[in-house]
């Protein structure tokens, strides 16, 4: 029961939420927002009720409207990116928009074919397009034939549908942020944790190491692999650091047993890190001789360093495991107790909950 690699649940919920893609725009509170993920988003409405701000909720799952000219988005030419606030997917670039009379943003040509899609609109006894999002189908707005050159069409979107990213931001973003892949037993005790500590922006579950590509989780499970269990974390170096990032590690596994956290046995459950460059390896290099002369533990730590080749993402039941299964024992009796570890020691560097 309490023995990760015998639970092979493969069924997927409706409701389970997917671990957010790496994301310019942070929305905690909506777990579908992606501003990068281009797979159709399916929800029943009652989920979108839940994740959407009321004003949203009213217009991009209801079709509802907005005053015109409300806030300054309908005539802003800030150069950057518009994105559905339902979902963060792609929708046009400010060089795409241009200033009409109607008081919405409008736009002449959308971002690509597939960015958003139509549907005929024959309510309030006209006869219109309807404009929806490509990915998760919310409403956006209409489209008319009375727009600028060289399109001649005229996308007049609710602005509150839209979310908007000026170009710098885009580029400091990305500059901050960077990666680390370790292992420490069950991934999904360790994506747990770190999905709570503030400065984390992505927590993904899967396999490095080993000599089979992209193995499945039952060969890994075999332990003949060489494959490790592991979490890829991206960080946001302004928010966090690599020295916490790894004090968090060393907190919440046991880095002393060979093989094996608990229950959990086999190589594919040793604890390790696969650093990705010299700052990485020589940061792991000092935290353990640290942790070791200080005799902060009752044997020696046995954590081993792999120079990172190739990450493998596991099949999407997978992912944000705890959260959508809470109530299965191993998530009670296992994964519980080191969150309540990590947020004890941790207190102070905590999501905020919204």
């Amino acid at each position: 029961m309490l023995n990760a690699c015998g639970q092979t649940n493969t069924k997927q919920d409706l409701t389970s939420k997917p671990n957010a893609m790496e994301n310019v725009i942070s929305k905690p509170e909506n777990p579908y927002y992606s501003n990068t993920d281009t797979k159709k988003l399916d929800l029943p409405d009652a989920e979108w009720k839940k994740v959407l701000s009321p004003d949203l909720y009213a217009i991009a799952r209801h079709a509802d409207t907005e005053r015109a000219f409300t806030g300054t988005m309908w005539k802003s030419d800030t150069k950057g990116t518009y994105y559905c606030a339902a979902c963060g997917y792609k929708l046009f670039k400010s060089e795409q928009k241009f200033v009409s009379s109607c008081g919405w943003p409008s736009f002449f040509e959308q971002e690509n074919k597939s960015s958003i899609t139509f549907k005929p609109d024959n309510s309030y006894g006209m006869q219109r397009t309807e404009a929806l999002c490509g990915r998760c189908g919310s409403h956006l707005g209409h489209l008319f034939d009375d727009g600028p050159e060289p399109t001649g069409k005229r996308y007049c979107m609710n602005a509150v549908s839209l979310d908007f990213v000026p170009d710098g931001v885009i580029a400091e973003n990305k500059n901050n942020l960077e990666t680390i892949v370790l292992g420490g037993g069950c991934y999904w005790c360790v994506e747990a944790v770190y999905e709570q500590l503030e400065g984390v922006t992505k927590v993904v579950s899967g396999f490095s190491g080993g000599t089979v590509e992209n193995p499945s989780y039952e060969e890994v499970c075999t332990g003949n692999t060489g494959a490790a269990e592991v979490v890829q974390i991206t960080y946001d170096k302004t928010k966090t650091n690599l020295d916490e990032i790894l004090k968090v590690f060393f907190t919440v596994h046991d880095p002393t047993t060979l093989n094996r956290q608990g229950a959990d046995v086999g190589t594919q459950y040793r604890s390790v890190i696969f650093y990705k460059n010299p700052e990485q390896m020589k940061a792991a290099e000092s935290i353990i001789a640290e942790l070791n002369m200080a005799k902060v533990y009752d044997s020696k730590i046995v954590t081993t360093l792999e120079p990172f080749k190739a990450f493998y993402k596991a099949k999407d039941y997978h992912q944000n495991y705890y959260e959508n299964n809470k109530d299965q024992p191993y998530c009670q009796l296992v994964i519980q107790p080191k969150l309540e570890k990590f947020e004890k020691v941790f207190k102070d560097r905590l999501k905020k909950k919204h």
